[in-house]
């Protein structure tokens, strides 16, 4: 994962908690920084993880909200589901049909859910003190900051392991060219379902936000028992 390692050296995350805890206002962000951030020499065996997930109303962080949330603390020797928290939220705009097709959150679950921020408090709960690890990153970070800044005028920045990005770095070319298509290459998914079963994974019902977390809590479990190492340092691997 050198090329990884590279691209994140230009980010000093415990510097950065250090810096944004002196302008933090809101106390919750604020003790979410004071915890601190791990070293990036850390083994990754001795960094508390989260398994994180958001279902939205769409991709796009500045138009669509967060529906729900799944999470579940773990580390490399398990996962702990007694700690793990699910919770329904109320969108700023009413649900499309399309996003209620793909996970299933109805408008009468809506109706009777908190607003994100009435859930804040267990959340940061959940976040200080571990290290999230989400499956494609271009959805939890930019949601949640874009929620935050709604409605604390602030915004949080931390480091996350995205087990999609590395997937991709350990298969750049899955995309095979037109010739190769010809000789009968597939291309590879690196979606999680997908990227579960070439680890020999069960299969899951996807789009619910705890189910999809649990699932990407085991597939990093299965990424470093296959490529890396519990001794890999945490400044490898995340982004």
């Amino acid at each position: 994962m050198s090329d990884i390692k590279s691209r994140n050296n230009r980010q000093n995350w415990p510097e950065n908690y250090r810096q944004q805890a002196e302008i933090a206002t809101d106390p919750r962000i604020r003790a979410f920084y004071q915890a601190g951030c791990p070293a990036p020499e850390t083994p990754i065996q001795d960094v508390p993880l989260l398994a994180l997930d958001f279902e939205t109303t769409g991709l796009e962080a500045d138009k669509h909200s967060i529906v729900s949330i799944g999470l579940v603390p773990f580390t490399l020797e398990g996962i702990q589901l007694g700690n793990s928290w699910h919770q329904v939220v109320r969108p700023k705009l009413p649900l499309h049909q399309t996003s209620i097709t793909i996970h299933g959150i109805t408008h009468a679950e809506i109706d009777q859910a908190p607003d994100l921020e009435d859930v804040l408090d267990p959340l940061f709960q959940h976040l200080t003190g571990r290290i999230p690890v989400v499956h494609f990153r271009n959805i939890e970070r930019p949601f949640l900051n874009a929620a935050l800044q709604w409605r604390l005028k602030e915004q949080l920045r931390f480091p996350v392991i995205d087990t999609m990005a590395i997937e991709a770095h350990l298969h750049p070319h899955r995309n095979p060219s037109r010739w190769q298509q010809l000789m009968g290459k597939q291309p590879v998914s690196i979606r999680l379902p997908d990227s579960r079963t070439r680890y020999g994974l069960p299969h899951y019902a996807g789009h619910n936000a705890l189910i999809d977390a649990i699932a990407t809590a085991e597939l990093f479990q299965a990424q470093v028992l296959h490529h890396f190492s519990p001794d890999t340092p945490i400044g490898n691997l995340w982004v």
